[in-house]
C-alpha cells in the first residue's frame, strides 16, 4: 500500500481531491503515508482520527497534503466546514478516509480509491485496490500506470 501511495503521488497536483474507502485495517492511512513520501512533505504521516485533519506541508516546490478522517463525523460537507478544506483543496492535495457522503461536494474531480482486503484473515497482505476518477481531471490520466 505504501509504495501504491509513492507511485499515485507522481500523479497528484494541487487541487486533487483523494477519497479513500474500505474496512478498518485495509491500509487507508499507510497508503496515505506513502503519498506524504511521494509528495515529499514534512512530518509523520499517521492517522489523523482524533484530530480530523492534519496539514503536512511540501519540503520543496509541491503542494502540501492534507489528510483528513471523517470516520467520527456524521454529518455532510456542513460539518465539516470548520476544517475550511473548500479553501485548502485549491493549492493542496486534499486525501479523505471515510470521506463517502461526506466531501463529494467539494469538487466534480476527484480520484476516488476503494480498498479491500479478506475481512477475518490476519495473515492475509493482499488487497484488491479499485482506482477511479471522477470528472474532467481525470479523463485523461491513466490510472493504469500504477498496476503492480
Amino acid at each position: 500500500m505504501r509504495e501504491l501511495g509513492r507511485k499515485l503521488a507522481k500523479l497528484l497536483r494541487s487541487g486533487d481531491l483523494v477519497m479513500l474507502s474500505g474496512e478498518l485495517g485495509a491500509g487507508k492511512t499507510t497508503l496515505t503515508r506513502g503519498l506524504g513520501e511521494g509528495l515529499g512533505v514534512r512530518g509523520a504521516v499517521t492517522s489523523p482520527t482524533f484530530v480530523i485533519a492534519r496539514v503536512h506541508p511540501s519540503l520543496g516546490d509541491g503542494p502540501p497534503l492534507v489528510h483528513v478522517d471523517a470516520y467520527r463525523l456524521s454529518g455532510g460537507l456542513d460539518e465539516m466546514e470548520d476544517l475550511d478544506l473548500d479553501v485548502s483543496l485549491p493549492a493542496s492535495v486534499i486525501v479523505v478516509e471515510w470521506g463517502e457522503g461526506k466531501v463529494e461536494e467539494l469538487t466534480d474531480d476527484r480520484l476516488q480509491v476503494v480498498i479491500h482486503r479478506a475481512v477475518g484473515d490476519t495473515t492475509d497482505e493482499v488487497r484488491h485496490v479499485t482506482l477511479f476518477g471522477l470528472g474532467e481531471r481525470w479523463a485523461e490520466v491513466d490510472l493504469g500506470v500504477l498496476a503492480a
